[in-house]
């Protein structure tokens, strides 16, 4: 396909931009490189030209990168992301909005939003990607792909340019899941945790009522012919307040300093974020971070050795004058895993309508490698 600037910063005109270093489960395989990861010999540019302008060519590949690289992929190119990964639409006021090739004249999501839209559109085999408050699942669901957010921490995030770091998780999508599950040999670590087998699924009524009815059908539909049982989960606006504070204060701890005086570089979505996230003081942070604490208790004791099934995104791709609607039902649903540093599996399921919407399977801390193996069976 033609170079999109919507889609991508840097992609050359005839093979990978960096080639593999060595052998291994990915041979043959191609990376599209969300913009926020360190590349030798190229800088991060964060979907800001301004950003980008300032700053320096990097040295090294940052961890995940490199480890990529060294099981055999090569590196398509850099793509889109929107400004400091600060949104969940996947517009740039700068750059544009990538493509939906699953659902065209919708939005891509965000905020991988160029990768995730470089391998539904068969440019590249695997997004590498970030998810803070949803930006792999967000966008798995809107294009119909596989997606992982891991366990806080298990994936090194050396060489990542970072945005909320209580939140911030490397993440990945494809188009199947044995890819997923390939990436996830390279990247993870052995599992912590062990799902029983058979692992206990539990499905709640009160969270799927945030999606729409065609996406609660659907994410319902995979719940229960996996055989998940009801559970108490009642959507937790205050967790959800907790997690926006804290994100915003930190995220202006991150680039407040280089922020100040360039607000006006942003586009008015991401820039009202950072307003907001300017305005929070010390006190407000603190009561954030505590609360965020107690909640991360609260939400693993209540998950237990149990895998809860939630939808990944509250709607399919919404048309660009929707995109903002469905954001606060969303996020109900997708800072659940965020605030518990659990990992998260985007699982592609088909509305009544056919557009592509996600069911989210949320495991205990440290199962991802079993996670990935149940989600590809539910899904058979």
């Amino acid at each position: 396909m033609a170079f999109d600037p919507s889609v991508w910063r840097v992609r050359p005109e005839s093979g990978p931009l960096t080639a593999p270093t060595g052998s291994g489960v990915l041979d043959g395989e191609t990376v599209a490189v969300k913009d926020l990861f360190a590349v030798a010999g190229q800088r991060i540019g964060a979907g800001n030209p301004a950003w980008l302008a300032a700053a320096p060519v990097e040295e090294a590949h940052a961890d995940a990168v490199a480890r990529l690289l060294d099981a055999g992929a090569a590196l398509a190119g850099i793509a889109q992301t929107e400004e400091f990964a600060y949104s969940l639409t996947g517009a740039n006021a700068h750059y544009g909005t990538p493509p939906n090739p699953r659902a065209p004249g919708r939005i891509s999501g965000g905020s991988t939003s160029g990768p995730t839209t470089a391998v539904a559109a068969g440019e590249a085999s695997v997004a590498l990607g970030t998810d803070t408050g949803g930006s792999v699942r967000v966008p798995a669901a809107y294009q119909g792909l596989w997606g992982i957010r891991p366990t806080h921490g298990v994936v090194p995030d050396r060489g990542l340019l970072p945005l909320a770091p209580s939140f911030d998780t490397v993440g990945w999508l494809a188009r199947d899941a044995g890819t997923l599950a390939r990436v996830g040999d390279v990247l993870l670590p052995d599992d912590a945790t062990a799902l029983p087998d058979p692992a206990p699924l539990v499905l709640s009524d009160a969270l799927l009522a945030l999606a729409a009815p065609e996406v609660r059908d659907a994410v319902g539909q995979l719940a229960r012919d996996a055989g998940a049982e009801p559970a108490d989960w009642a959507p937790e606006p205050a967790w959800l307040a907790a997690f926006q504070a804290l994100q915003a204060a930190e995220a202006w701890e991150v680039h407040g300093d280089w922020l100040a005086d360039r607000m006006d570089t942003l586009g008015p979505a991401v820039r009202g974020r950072f307003e907001r996230a300017r305005a929070i003081g010390a006190v407000e942070a603190q009561g954030a971070q505590a609360a965020i604490g107690r909640a991360r208790k609260e939400i693993r004791e209540r998950l237990g050795e149990r895998v809860l099934v939630l939808p990944s995104a509250a709607t399919v791709a919404p048309r660009p004058e929707e995109a903002e609607a469905a954001r606060e039902a969303t996020m109900l649903l997708t800072c659940i895993a965020g605030i518990g540093g659990l990992p998260a599996v985007s699982v592609p399921v088909a509305t009544a309508s056919g557009l592509p919407a996600g069911a989210c399977l949320v495991g205990p801390a440290g199962s991802d490698r079993a996670l990935l193996v149940l989600a590809g069976r539910i899904a058979v």
